[in-house]
């Protein structure tokens, strides 16, 4: 059994937590995992895109994000997420590569946000929209063990989660959906992080 197959596992095994809109709208999220062919070498192993947004973008313009976006009509979430993948970074996938979803995530800007794992098939020539992206970074899934930081607002009294990743502190939403990903992913534990906190400017 290889590292994709022991996370499809996990993730058969995982119970998530549905959060309810109450006014929100629902949008899906890619955790979209590459086997490594699309690396400047052609040889890396597992890891996933990460993207940084186009600084003219309406909405959390240069945030750290996944691909994805709000549902359109007719779509759930994973629907969504694979549109949005395609749209965001020119990867294709179907439903046949989705591994599982992890726990809704309720954000501050007005989103229930449902973050799908996907698995890319092989060889795809990742393209990304500079409409809607700055940089595409590919995260080795080993590299995703680093140690969260969590700090307090005075605005809320819920911790702020940060991750040290390509060299910068990733925030939540992101930062809490890769962070539940990475415990699941790397230790096959189940952490909850609909409780942790965004910084102020994600909240508009």
């Amino acid at each position: 059994m290889d590292d994709l197959d022991a996370l499809a596992e996990a993730l058969r095994r995982f119970d998530r937590v549905a959060a309810p809109l109450e006014g929100r709208r629902a949008a899906g999220v890619a955790i979209a995992i590459s086997d490594g062919a699309d690396s400047p070498d052609g040889a890396g192993g597992p890891a996933l895109l990460l993207t940084r947004r186009a600084p003219r973008m309406r909405a959390h313009a240069s945030q750290f994000a996944l691909p994805g976006g709000r549902l359109d009509a007719g779509e759930d979430a994973v629907d969504a997420a694979l549109r949005e993948l395609g749209e965001e970074v020119g990867a294709t996938a179907d439903r046949s590569g989705v591994l599982g979803l992890l726990d809704d995530y309720p954000t501050r800007s007005g989103y229930v946000i449902t973050p799908v794992v996907v698995r890319l098939s092989a060889g795809q020539r990742l393209i990304p929209n500079p409409a809607e992206v700055a940089d595409l970074y590919r995260i080795p899934l080993a590299d995703l063990g680093v140690t969260p930081r969590f700090v307090t607002i005075p605005e809320s009294d819920r911790p702020v989660i940060q991750l040290p990743l390509v060299g910068h502190f990733v925030h939540a939403p992101t930062a809490a959906v890769l962070y539940q990903f990475s415990e699941l992913a790397l230790h096959g534990r189940v952490t909850r992080v609909a409780h942790l906190e965004q910084p102020v400017f994600a909240w508009r």
